[in-house]
């Protein structure tokens, strides 16, 4: 059987739903608690009512959270809100954007692909939380379907699953084109053609597939295919719960972006004269040259950018054999992570604790605008992880820290559901 195949996707019915930019929304996890409140209110049927049953302080350990979710989706479709397809497909997603006024255009499709194959060659390469993977667990148990796809890059050097949708899909209507909120646009068109399925599906054979986002939810498929196998003594291995609805795009792809995120530390000291033991410390005249600096200088060196109420600077790393010293775990590719290094140097020599660093994954702007509000001392700016450092310490079987990538734009929640009660 193929690694990856289509599915019968539960979407919205368009005759009951006319103003699909009203019901889709972000990821669950990348949704701030003001965004949810304004999603709620845009209408009763968008996506986030079923999506985000986010375990939070206010709801402590109130599990019926899930059971209203549960009953928000049966009464969608009792109501004929979704509806599932007909067909299986695969749905291509085109997402245009745009950063720092360059327009960027990435294609992919979504997908279920198989948990368990032996020529499956899967590699996370982020560590990820138990709390994350049990309220995700549980949401999938009450509403017997996955909400949101994980995301996988696969390689595609030679552009085959594109040249497909430039010549079969991109001139036919699209049965989505919604815009978010950011900008993103979103244009959402459905494959069921066999033929072209299995030549995308030839695709990834014997290749090496690296989850970029969706790694909880990874677990989480795993974790349910165990409980259902348990439950199952005549399973086939092809029940749909041995699969798991994915977002594919190509790693090789210059519009494949990833974002970094950076640090906000509550309090650091005023005077960073410290820093000069370990790092060439140059003020930064103009805060807004920063960016271009740092860019620049993370080319050929570990950089950071440092932001406080007394201006800006660019902090490079005086001496890489250190690295060795102060980080004693992991590859070289692992140990030369940014994050690490930052950990390592500077918040572990102050006894900085993670409690005290929050994370940003906007622009250097917002970073600068939270320290002059008073949100935190110092701002650590950062650049991206490169694709092929995730490459290698994927390869390596290694994962990287939480809040080590940022991949941008998301994969849009509400575009399809995956059932796992009915046939894949």
């Amino acid at each position: 059987m193929s690694l990856i195949k289509p599915f019968r996707g539960l979407v919205y019915n368009t005759d009951k739903v006319s103003d699909l930019n009203k019901v889709v929304c972000p990821p669950y996890d990348v949704i701030s608690p003001e965004q949810e409140e304004i999603l709620k209110k845009r209408s009763p049927y968008n996506f986030i009512h079923v999506m985000l049953a986010k375990a939070d302080a206010k709801h402590g350990e109130d599990d019926t959270r899930y059971a209203q979710a549960g009953e928000t989706l049966k009464q969608w479709l009792k109501d004929g809100i979704l509806v599932q397809d007909e067909k299986p497909c695969i749905y291509y997603l085109k997402q245009d954007y745009k950063i720092v006024g360059q327009r960027y255009s990435r294609m992919g499709f979504l997908a279920v692909m198989k948990i368990e194959d032996e020529s499956a060659k899967i590699h996370p390469h982020e560590k990820t939380h138990a709390g994350a993977k049990e309220d995700r667990f549980k949401l999938w148990c009450s509403l017997k379907a996955a909400c949101s796809p994980i995301f996988v890059c696969f390689s595609d050097r030679q552009k085959k699953v594109e040249s497909i949708f430039l010549k079969k899909i991109m001139l036919t209507k699209p049965f989505m084109d919604v815009t978010e909120t950011d900008g993103t646009h979103n244009t959402v068109w459905r494959l069921d053609d066999e033929a072209l399925i299995k030549e995308i599906a030839a695709v990834f054979n014997g290749q090496n597939l690296f989850i970029a986002d969706g790694h909880h939810r990874f677990e989480v498929s795993k974790r349910y295919r165990e409980m259902m196998f348990a439950k199952t003594p005549d399973a086939t291995g092809e029940e749909p719960w041995n699969y798991v609805m994915t977002y594919f795009t190509n790693i090789d792809s210059k519009e494949l972006q990833i974002f970094p995120i950076h640090r906000i530390v509550k309090k650091f000291p005023p005077d960073i004269a410290f820093l000069e033991n370990r790092f060439r410390v140059d003020a930064v005249k103009k805060r807004e040259d920063l960016a271009i600096m740092l860019a620049k200088a993370g080319r050929n060196e570990h950089a950071f950018g440092l932001y406080t109420r007394r201006g800006a600077f660019l902090l490079r790393l005086k001496n890489k054999s250190q690295i060795n010293e102060y980080i004693k775990e992991g590859s070289p590719d692992y140990r030369g992570l940014d994050s690490l290094i930052l950990k390592a140097f500077v918040f572990d020599q102050l006894d900085i604790k993670s409690e005290d660093i929050t994370y940003s994954n906007k622009d250097i702007e917002d970073c600068f605008n939270l320290i002059d509000n008073g949100m935190g001392d110092a701002a650590f700016i950062l650049n991206p992880v490169r694709i092929e450092q995730l490459r290698a310490i994927a390869l390596n079987g290694e994962k990287m820290p939480p809040k080590s990538t940022y991949f941008y734009p998301k994969a849009l929640s509400g575009v399809a559901l995956y059932s796992l009660e009915t046939k894949a």
